[in-house]
């Protein structure tokens, strides 16, 4: 889940989830700031028969990276690079699983957040350590934990988190 959560936090990042910014869908090349441009630079020939929402993602994930800071972008290019090495068959697993996502209710993907922020807290041994025990369980076990945690009062949650 871990890899999965980082993934889909590149996905962002590059403009997959859609924000549209301004200037209109399907704006002509042309017509895009000079930054926008040179960003845009590696689709240019394939920007005009684009549909327009995929120029909006495009522009969306230009206009974040322009506000990032330069370690930001650096973590970015890094996690590009990871997804880029990535086999064919399993990218496409974690689009499934990042539509997926996409498709539940808000209160459900801020909580699969929080959780995500939850873990990446922790300290390296005790992430390690998680990972082990999750891996060691055999799938009924696991559905059977997540079952359980799903039953769970908030409160009951967090004593378990604790441990």
């Amino acid at each position: 889940m871990n890899r999965f959560l980082r993934l889909l936090i590149v996905l962002a990042v590059l403009g997959v989830a859609s924000t549209a910014s301004g200037g209109g869908p399907g704006a002509p090349r042309d017509q895009l700031g000079r930054d926008e441009q040179e960003q845009l630079k590696p689709v240019r020939n394939r920007w005009e028969g684009m549909p327009p929402e995929r120029q909006e993602r495009l522009r969306g994930g230009g206009d974040r990276w322009r506000q990032m800071t330069p370690d930001e972008r650096r973590e970015a290019e890094e996690r590009l690079r990871h997804w880029k090495e990535l086999p064919q068959d399993q990218q496409e697993r974690i689009r499934r699983r990042f539509e997926e996502f996409r498709k539940l209710p808000p209160e459900e993907q801020d909580r699969i957040r929080n959780r995500y922020h939850w873990y990446r807290s922790l300290p390296e041994e005790k992430r390690r350590t998680l990972r082990e025990k999750w891996r060691m369980m055999t799938p009924e076990e696991r559905q059977n934990l997540h079952q359980r945690w799903k039953e769970m009062p908030p409160d009951q949650q967090r004593d378990f988190m604790r441990r």
